[in-house]
C-alpha cells in the first residue's frame, strides 16, 4: 500500500511537471512565432514605428491633430560626444552586452518587487529600440518578454553601430518629435551636427521623459539630470574640467 502511494505521488509529480513544461513551451513558441523579422533593418530605415502609430491613435481617440516630425541622419554624422552622452545616460555597457544587461535587469526586478509595481525598466538601448519599433509603452511582463526576445534578434542580425543609429533616429523627444535630428531642429533650430554641448545634454536628459519635460525648460528635474550627465562626462574624461565648469553653472539649482 505504501509502495502504491509512493508511485502514485511520483506519477502525479511527473504529470504536473510535464504539464508545466508543456505550458512553458507553448508560451515560448507563441512568442517566437509572432516575433518580427528584423533582418531587413540592415539596409532599410523604418518609415514608421509602433510608438508612432500608438501616439497617432491616442491623438485620434482624443480628437486632436497629430503630425510626425522625423528626419533621418546617418550614424557618422551624429557628433561622437552626443553618442557618448546617450550611452552614459541610457546604457553604459551597450558595446559589451548582447542586448540585455543582466546586472541592471536584476536590479530592476529587485526594485519592482520592493515597490510592487513596474517602476524601473532596466532596458538597454537594444531593448528600447525593440519597444519603439515593434511594441508599446505598456509596463507589463508580457511586453518585457517580447522586448527581450526581439532585442536578442536585433543583436544577432545587426551591428552595434546600426542598432545605435536606428535608436537615435526613432526615439521620442516630444509630441510628434522622433529622432535626434528632428529634435535638434524643433527644439534648437539647427541640425544635430551643429548642437552645442549644453543643447546635447539637454536633449539627452529628457529621453526618459520626452512628453513631460521640455529640453529648453528650467525644471528642477531637468537641471538635476543635466548636472548628473555633465558630471559623468567629466568623470569618464569625455570632457575636461574646464568644459565641465563652464557649462555646469547653467544648471545650478536656483532653489537652493
Amino acid at each position: 500500500m505504501a509502495i502504491w502511494r509512493f508511485f502514485k505521488k511520483k506519477r502525479m509529480w511527473l504529470w504536473t511537471s510535464l504539464t508545466v513544461f508543456s505550458l512553458i513551451v507553448a508560451f515560448a513558441t507563441h512568442f517566437f512565432i509572432r516575433l518580427p523579422d528584423v533582418s531587413g533593418l540592415k539596409t532599410r530605415n523604418p518609415k514608421k514605428t509602433a510608438i508612432m502609430a500608438m501616439r497617432a491613435k491616442q491623438a485620434e481617440k482624443g480628437g486632436t491633430e497629430y503630425a510626425i516630425r522625423q528626419s533621418w541622419v546617418p550614424f557618422e554624422h551624429i557628433p561622437q560626444i552626443l553618442k557618448d552622452t546617450v550611452r552614459i545616460a541610457e546604457d553604459a555597457g551597450f558595446y559589451w552586452h548582447k542586448g540585455v544587461d543582466y546586472d541592471e535587469l536584476k536590479e530592476a526586478i529587485k526594485k519592482n518587487i520592493q515597490e510592487k509595481k513596474f517602476v524601473r525598466g532596466g532596458s538597454t538601448i537594444t531593448q528600447q529600440l525593440a519597444k519603439n519599433l515593434y511594441l508599446s509603452t505598456e509596463k507589463n511582463l508580457s511586453r518585457k518578454i517580447k522586448e527581450y526576445l526581439i532585442a536578442r534578434r536585433l543583436e544577432k542580425a545587426l551591428s552595434k553601430d546600426r542598432i545605435f543609429e536606428l535608436y537615435l533616429n526613432v526615439i521620442e523627444f516630444g509630441p510628434g518629435i522622433f529622432g535626434i535630428d528632428a529634435a535638434s531642429q524643433y527644439h534648437f533650430g539647427c541640425s544635430v551636427s551643429d548642437l552645442t554641448l549644453e543643447e546635447i545634454v539637454r536633449l539627452v536628459a529628457v529621453i526618459p521623459k520626452p512628453l513631460s519635460i521640455d529640453p529648453r525648460g528650467d525644471s528642477p528635474w531637468l537641471r538635476w539630470r543635466c548636472r548628473w550627465l555633465l558630471h559623468k562626462l567629466q568623470l569618464y574624461e569625455y570632457i575636461n574640467e574646464e568644459t565641465y565648469q563652464e557649462i555646469v553653472g547653467v544648471f545650478e539649482d536656483v532653489s537652493i
